[in-house]
């Protein structure tokens, strides 16, 4: 049994329940109130716990583990998503963005990614905000608008992205843009710039590698 996953699902509802206890001891036991403070001051605690921070280190170590499933369930059980601290609020949007993203649901994870970058905190640095543009580049290739592509990718460089490899992949679709455009002089020197990087990426190398041929036909 996965006692973890029980106190995780029903504390809000044991929090609710030890607080009606606290105040049946108040009320009907002679000198309650010294318990009942007890019983208040857990309750209360498990109670804001759970709408300011969720269940979120549990929903993390299910995706760490590769449990999809399992995290969605989780996801599930937050009850108020708006009132979750900023740093918890903007990793569950990103969390739905990413599902959505799994499910091809382009406009969800989209309005997810927005939600996100809305609730941004500075705990959580700005190439996390530089990921979240970059996604949205993506997305916006996806649905074939070269315009917004361009704008956020260019502005997941401006924010900052976490490796090189980020980095290459939105020079290297900035690059596709230009080059669709026939602006070649442009393309070739984000082309240049994603040569530059320390790629380690098997996948993104191999991309890099195609583009260059291509561009050196161009």
């Amino acid at each position: 049994m996965d006692f973890g996953k029980l106190y995780v699902k029903y504390r809000f509802f044991a929090a609710i329940a030890l607080l009606f206890i606290g105040i049946g001891i108040h009320i009907f036991v002679h000198k309650g109130w010294q318990w009942s403070i007890l019983l208040y001051i857990i309750s209360i605690s498990f109670i804001l716990f759970d709408i300011f921070i969720g269940p979120m280190r549990y929903l993390q170590k299910k995706v760490e583990a590769g449990d999809i499933e399992g995290a969605k369930e989780a996801m599930g059980w937050i009850r108020f998503p708006n009132l979750l601290i900023k740093p918890v609020r903007q990793g569950y949007y990103m969390l739905q963005s990413n599902f959505a993203m799994a499910n091809q649901d382009l406009d969800a994870a989209e309005a997810n990614i927005r939600k996100s970058l809305a609730s941004k905190s500075d705990l959580m640095g700005t190439s996390q905000e530089g990921v979240s543009y970059l996604q949205l580049g993506g997305i916006a290739l996806q649905k074939n608008d070269t315009k917004e592509a361009l704008k956020n990718l260019k502005l997941a460089i401006q924010k900052g992205l976490p490796d090189d490899d980020n980095l290459a992949t939105a020079y290297l679709q900035i690059c596709s843009i230009y080059a669709q455009r026939r602006e070649i002089r442009v393309a070739k020197e984000y082309l240049r710039r994603a040569n530059s990087l320390k790629i380690k990426s098997e996948e993104i190398k191999k991309h890099l590698k195609d583009i260059n041929k291509q561009m050196a036909r161009a």
